[in-house]
């Protein structure tokens, strides 16, 4: 039988270690249950670092500790670890503040010992767990923290923790799909410009001295391209100063509240990419709506958490006036269709759980169907933009080359 490292809690929360024989990583685990120990995480010895009970990345916890920075804030990713292994455990049986000492056991990273520190000395005294996270409500956020307040409402925490993992997962999915899509159209500008400038820096004075007496007798293509090389060579640096001071200038210009609103209202009406920011955003907004709504957590509330996740100013600005319409006694569907950036299909989801008392379950469908759609724009996009880049840059490497030969063509044709 294959042999299996473990490492598991006891009831008071003291984590040991060891290796046993089993038919399977689940039959090792309720082995380890059946000593009375809560498993935190078994692994094939045969196959390091495949753990059965690992993170939601596939990680372990103390491989992604282990050789992550000592310094710096907690990330995302170790906060929906931390997330996944607390589920785990209290699942498991284990008392919150056992559970909360396995992982400060288990953290090698001073930040987030840190914060669990803080968190199980808080639950000590009697502090319920939201409480307790709300002391680093800028690392947690509303979302989190009222997710929090609703498993301990409805004595489920450990459901809802498993829930809000699914939940951060399935946004960091989508998060990461969308920066993947975006790496290969990066790669292929960047070769473009390095392209030209090795063209206009290096290649192009090569032919320079063999075109100099010709004068106005070069074909105008030739002409232009020498020019462009004299003038790169020459003011290669001040150029490269002007730009690298033009974009710093815009960049922070665009991180202004009035340069992020025109930039955001500028990039939802493009052609292709509009679109696709507009389905992504929404995406946000239904997810986070339809968990919060799932979880006990009261429409007002859930409205304006959902809103903050939106990361464009405009649309959170349009969203923003659904909460008091609500409010006022007004339906969540008409409040909606009059912000005007959700399409019919959305608009009917939403009548349809508000008929029916669904509206969490529907905006959750509401998600995965604009997940599809994300997915699929995003692969749409890519089999347009790729050809695209590659023809410019062919385009533009083969103008400079064609007017060199058309030069040099010259040359031979003045010879007779």
């Amino acid at each position: 039988m294959p042999e299996y490292s473990w490492r598991a809690a006891d009831a008071a929360g003291r984590v040991s270690q060891g290796r046993l024989e089993a038919a399977s990583p689940s039959a090792a685990t309720q082995l380890l249950r059946q000593r009375g120990l809560v498993p935190v995480s078994v692994a094939d010895t045969a196959l390091p670092g495949q753990d059965a009970l690992a993170g939601p990345a596939g990680e372990g916890v103390l491989s992604r500790y282990r050789f992550g920075r000592n310094t710096g804030p907690v990330t995302q990713a170790e906060l929906l670890t931390l997330t996944s292994e607390l589920s785990i455990m209290l699942r498991a049986g284990l008392p919150l503040a056992s559970a909360l000492r396995v992982l400060i056991d288990m953290s090698l990273r001073p930040p987030v010992t840190s914060v669990l520190h803080e968190v199980l000395e808080d639950v000590k005294r009697g502090s319920t767990l939201s409480r307790a996270l709300a002391r680093e409500e800028g690392l947690f956020g509303d979302f989190y923290l009222n997710m929090v307040r609703s498993g301990e409402a409805s004595g489920q925490l450990a459901d809802v923790l498993q829930r809000l993992v699914e939940h951060m997962e399935r946004l960091r999915s989508l998060r990461e799909s969308v920066v993947s899509a975006t790496i290969y159209p990066a790669i292929l500008l960047f070769v473009a410009v390095v392209s030209l400038i090795a063209m206009l820096g290096f290649v192009v004075p090569q032919f320079e001295k063999l075109f100099t007496d010709m004068g106005d007798a070069l074909p105008l293509a030739t002409r232009i391209v020498m020019q462009l090389g004299r003038g790169f060579r020459e003011w290669g640096l001040v150029i490269g100063i002007t730009v690298g001071l033009s974009g710093w200038a815009a960049g922070r210009w665009l991180r202004s509240p009035v340069g992020m609103v025109w930039w955001q209202s500028k990039i939802l009406r493009l052609p292709v990419l509009g679109g696709l920011l507009l389905k992504y955003q929404l995406n946000l907004f239904a997810r986070t709506l339809g968990t919060l709504l799932g979880n006990g957590v009261p429409m007002l509330t859930a409205l304006h958490i959902a809103s903050e996740t939106m990361g464009n100013e405009v649309l959170r600005s349009r969203l923003s006036t659904v909460a008091p319409a609500v409010k006022e006694g007004g339906r969540l569907v008409d409040a909606l269709s009059a912000t005007g950036i959700f399409e019919p299909l959305a608009v009917n989801l939403v009548r349809v759980g508000e008929e029916t008392g669904r509206i969490g379950p529907m905006m959750l469908e509401l998600a995965n169907i604009l997940d599809r759609e994300v997915e699929t724009g995003i692969r749409r996009a890519l089999t347009l933009v790729e050809p695209i880049l590659i023809i410019v840059l062919g385009l533009l490497i083969a103008s400079i080359i064609v007017s060199i030969l058309l030069g040099i063509l010259s040359i031979n044709d003045l010879a007779v």
